[in-house]
C-alpha cells in the first residue's frame, strides 16, 4: 500500500469519528471509525521486519487529530490554548493507547491477544481521562450515542464503558471482514459467519435497550421544579452588571412560572454574583432577597450557584489551592459552589469537585506549584478551586435529596453515582455553557446528562445560564428543551427515584478490568521485546 493511501486512510478515519459524534452526528459510523487506521497498521504490521514500530506514529497522529479538532474545534472560542492542549492531550492519550496495541501486536502473534490488548489500551486510555489532573473525557466513546436514549439503555448496567466495548468490538469485527473479504479475497463460510456474528453484535443490544426502554415506568413520585435560564453574556455582562441586577432579573423570570404548589426553584451555575465569605454569606443583599422571594411561596425552595470562599484559621491546614491574602498573612480558598437555600431560610451548599483543567484546576499543583500564575482566566474567580470531599447531596427533607451537579461534573459517571450512594433522588445540573457561542459544545453537553439520567435512573432538571435548560426523564427523554440565548423559565414536575441501578453498585468495572488486561499485555510485551521471543 502506498504512503499516500496510508496517509488518506489515516483522514477518513478521523472524518468517520468526527461524523458519528453528537449532538448531529451519525453514532453508527463509530462503528467504523477506526477501521480505516486498522487497515493501515495492518499494512504496517504485514512488512514488520523491514519498518520500526514509530513508523505509524504519524498515522495515529493524523487520524486522532482530525477527529479531536473537528469534535472540539469550539474550544477555542472560550481559550485559543485550550484548543491546543485538547489536541495534544487527547491524541497523546488515545494515540498513545493505539501506539501500543501496534507494539504488542508486532510481539505477540497471536490475533486474539493482539486486538484484546487494542480494547485493553484503549479503555485505559478512557479510564485514565476520567481521573486525572488533564481530565477531558468528552470524546470517550461511549459518549457517541448520548442523543440516541433509546438504544444505550443498557447504560444503567455498564456504564459508557459498556458503550466504548460495544463500537470497538464491532469496529475491529468488520475490520477483519475488510481484510479477509475485501483485501485478501477469501470467501469462506467463516468469514459469512464473522459478518453474521458482527450484525448480531450491533442489533442485540439495541433490541435489549428499546424493550427496557418500553417496559420502563417512572414510579410517580413528583417534584415541582422551575428552571431559569437568565441568558446573561458571560464576556459582556456577567461581570459587569450590578450583582442585584442579576438577581432580580433572575427572580423575575422564576416568578413568571411559579405558584403555591413549586418546590424548587433553580438557578444556573455562578448565578449570584457577589463574591461572598462563606461565614458572612449571610449578610450577602442577593440572599436576603432570595430568601424574601421563598417567603413569598408555600413551599419555595431555591438552588444556585455562586462563588464563596473559606478562610482558613490560624492552624488549620492548608489545602494545595489555598491563597494567601495580598495584605494580610492570611490565606483562603476559592470555590465554584451550589447553595441550597430553603423556605426556612436555612443554607446548605455544596463546592464543585471535578473542576475543569486550566480553568478552575491547574493540573499537579502539588508537584508543580508555579502553574498556579498560568491559569486561563475567563471571568470571576480564576486559579485551582477548592473541591468538596465527598459528594454530598443536599438533604431536602427524609424522602428528598437533590445532587447538585455543577457544570463539568455531568460528563463523569462514576463521579456522579457517589452523590446517589449517599441518597440523591434527583439530580439538578447548574452551568454556564455560554462561553462556547452557539457551537456544538453546548449541545454536547447537554447530551451527556441524558447518559447521567440513564445510569442512574434519576430524573434530572438542567439550567443553563445561556442554554440548553431542559428536563430529562429516567429513561433519558428529554423535555421542554430551552432554545440557545434566549431568557427562559420552565416548569414541569419531575419523578424522584429511591432505587438503586447496578451501575450505580458498581460504577466503572469495565474499565478496571481492562485496565487489569492492558498491564498484563503490557508486562507481556515487555517480557517478549527483551527477551526476542514471540509469544
Amino acid at each position: 500500500m502506498k504512503r499516500t493511501h496510508k496517509i488518506l486512510l489515516s483522514v477518513f478515519s478521523g472524518l468517520l469519528l468526527s461524523a458519528g459524534w453528537p449532538e448531529r452526528g451519525f453514532p453508527f459510523l463509530l462503528f467504523l471509525g477506526f477501521v480505516p487506521l486498522l487497515i493501515v497498521e495492518y499494512e504496517l504490521w504485514k512488512n514488520r521486519e523491514n519498518n520500526h514500530a514509530s513508523v505509524i506514529i504519524p498515522y495515529i497522529l493524523l487520524s486522532i487529530s482530525t477527529w479531536v479538532l473537528i469534535t472540539t474545534w469550539w474550544v477555542y472560542i472560550s481559550t485559543p490554548i485550550g484548543i491546543v492542549a485538547t489536541i495534544l492531550v487527547n491524541t497523546s492519550l488515545v494515540g498513545g493507547a493505539f501506539f501500543l496495541f501496534h507494539i504488542t501486536h508486532r510481539r505477540l502473534s497471536g490475533v486474539v491477544a493482539a486486538y484484546t490488548a487494542l480494547i485493553g489500551y484503549m479503555l485505559t486510555a478512557e479510564f485514565i481521562h476520567l481521573r486525572w489532573d488533564l481530565n477531558f473525557p468528552w470524546l470517550n466513546l461511549g459518549n457517541g450515542f448520548a442523543a440516541y436514549p433509546k438504544l444505550i439503555q443498557w447504560y444503567e448496567y455498564t456504564g459508557i464503558f459498556g458503550g466504548s466495548l460495544w463500537i470497538l468490538l464491532v469496529n475491529i469485527l468488520i475490520f477483519f471482514f475488510v481484510r479477509d473479504r475485501i483485501m485478501m479475497k477469501i470467501c469462506s463460510r467463516t468469514v459469512a459467519m464473522r459478518m453474521a456474528a458482527t450484525i448480531v453484535l450491533i442489533v442485540f443490544p439495541m433490541v435489549i435497550s428499546l424493550s427496557i426502554y418500553n417496559h420502563y415506568t417512572e414510579k410517580i413520585n413528583p417534584v415541582d421544579v422551575v428552571v431559569v435560564q437568565p441568558n446573561i453574556d458571560p464576556y459582556n455582562e456577567q461581570y459587569d452588571l450590578d450583582p442585584m441586577v442579576v438577581t432580580e432579573r433572575m427572580l423575575a423570570l422564576a416568578a413568571e412560572k411559579s405558584d403555591s404548589l413549586t418546590d424548587f426553584a433553580v438557578f444556573p451555575e455562578s448565578a449570584i454574583q457577589e463574591y461572598v465569605f462563606e461565614d458572612q454569606i449571610e449578610h450577602s443583599p442577593s440572599i436576603k432577597r432570595i430568601r424574601k422571594f421563598n417567603r413569598s411561596y408555600a413551599r419555595m425552595n431555591l438552588i444556585t450557584g455562586i462563588s464563596s470562599r473559606k478562610i482558613f484559621q490560624k492552624g488549620e491546614p492548608l489545602s494545595v489551592s489555598a491563597r494567601k491574602f495580598r495584605d494580610a498573612d492570611m490565606y483562603y480558598d476559592s470555590y465554584n459552589t451550589a447553595l441550597y437555600i430553603a423556605h426556612d431560610s436555612t443554607l446548605q451548599k455544596y463546592h464543585k469537585s471535578k473542576l475543569t483543567p486550566g480553568v478552575e484546576l491547574m493540573p499537579y499543583l502539588d508537584v508543580f506549584p508555579f502553574l498556579k500564575k498560568f491559569a486561563i482566566d475567563l471571568g470571576g474567580t480564576t486559579g485551582s478551586l477548592g473541591v468538596n470531599p465527598d459528594q454530598t447531596p443536599f438533604l431536602i427533607s427524609k424522602n428528598l435529596k437533590v445532587a447538585p451537579c455543577i457544570c463539568y461534573e455531568s460528563v463523569y459517571g462514576e463521579f456522579m453515582n457517589r452523590f446517589i450512594q449517599n441518597g440523591a433522588n434527583v439530580i439538578f445540573v447548574i452551568t454556564n455553557d455560554g462561553w462556547w457561542g452557539n457551537t456544538p459544545g453546548h449541545r454536547q453537553h447537554m447530551l451527556f446528562s441524558v447518559i447521567r439520567a440513564i445510569e442512574t435512573r434519576r430524573s434530572i432538571a438542567r439550567s443553563a445560564n445561556t442554554g440548553i435548560s431542559c428536563f430529562i426523564n429516567q429513561r433519558g427523554d428529554i423535555s421542554q428543551r430551552t432554545a440557545y440565548w434566549v431568557p427562559a423559565a420552565i416548569r414541569q414536575k419531575i419523578n424522584a427515584n429511591e432505587k438503586i441501578t447496578f451501575y450505580v453498585i458498581y460504577g466503572d468495572y469495565i474499565g478496571r478490568f481492562f485496565l487489569l488486561v492492558a498491564a498484563l499485555f503490557g508486562i507481556l510485551t515487555i517480557y517478549t521485546s527483551f527477551g526476542k521471543r514471540r509469544i
